[in-house]
């Protein structure tokens, strides 16, 4: 089973692009990736966030181990992300990055687990590509290879 990456945006940019594509491809089960991009949405503020969050909504299933990603979330270490992951290989993984207004009171409570990358708020882009090199991280931490160095 490979996990779902759900983020609203646009398409990666070309300069992104080569090093996700990199990371994901790296990705072996239980952390294997797929990303899948859902158009933000063409209103802005509240009704941005309501219909982004819905649309994400309707890509869940009821079994599904949702980590949402934002900057209030809890903290987690590279090793911490690898366990949570090997912890979850029994359910379907889906990571969302919400869009520019964030997402609802209703998919935050629907995350089983809220996380930040960073106090600091990064372009989608670059999250993207965070989130690829973390979950090969955390795939290399498991295997115990010599990726990543404590």
């Amino acid at each position: 089973m490979k996990i779902t990456i759900l983020t609203i945006g646009k398409r990666h940019e070309p300069w992104v692009e080569p090093g996700i594509k990199r990371f994901l491809e790296r990705l072996r089960a239980p952390f294997a990736a797929e990303m899948i991009i859902i158009p933000h949405s063409g209103q802005i503020g509240d009704r941005a966030r309501q219909d982004e969050s819905e649309r994400l909504m309707s890509r869940l299933k009821p079994h599904d181990f949702v980590i949402l990603l934002d900057e209030r979330g809890r903290n987690l270490s590279s090793p911490e992300l690898s366990r949570l992951v090997l912890d979850h290989t029994d359910q379907h993984i889906v990571i969302i990055i919400g869009g520019a207004y964030g997402v609802t009171e209703t998919l935050h409570r629907r995350a089983d687990i809220v996380w930040s990358l960073s106090r600091l708020v990064f372009p989608h882009q670059l999250v993207r590509l965070i989130l690829a090199e973390q979950l090969y991280r955390a795939q290399e931490i498991a295997r115990g290879g010599s990726y990543h160095h404590d």
